[in-house]
């Protein structure tokens, strides 16, 4: 099975021929194509390291959609105060689809 793990945004992802990832908010239009940054590659026995990044490696995408995480609520309650504030956030998400991973 061969696998990449890309980074974007700080964060590391475990990329699959095939499948779908959420990234941190890219600014793309959906349907653009996108390369990442390859930090390793697996292709069965064969492991490839980067220093940070694998040279020659590259991960092509395209941007299918923006999208929402779930609602994550705060509440901070103070007793006896009478303070009590609920606040909401949901992140905002790009949604890649993987289309290759190619080493050279």
């Amino acid at each position: 099975m061969k696998y990449a793990i890309v980074e974007n945004g700080g964060k590391q992802y475990r990329a699959v021929e095939g499948a779908t990832i959420d990234v941190d908010l890219l600014p793309v239009e959906a349907g653009q194509q996108v390369d990442l940054s390859v930090l390793l590659v697996v292709d069965g026995d064969q492991v490839a390291v980067g220093t940070p990044a694998v040279k020659g490696a590259r991960v092509h995408a395209t941007v299918a959609a923006h999208v929402k995480g779930p609602k994550v609520f705060t509440f901070k309650y103070s007793p006896k105060k009478r303070i009590r504030t609920k606040t909401g956030h949901r992140q905002q998400y790009t949604r890649l689809v993987i289309h290759s991973i190619e080493m050279e």
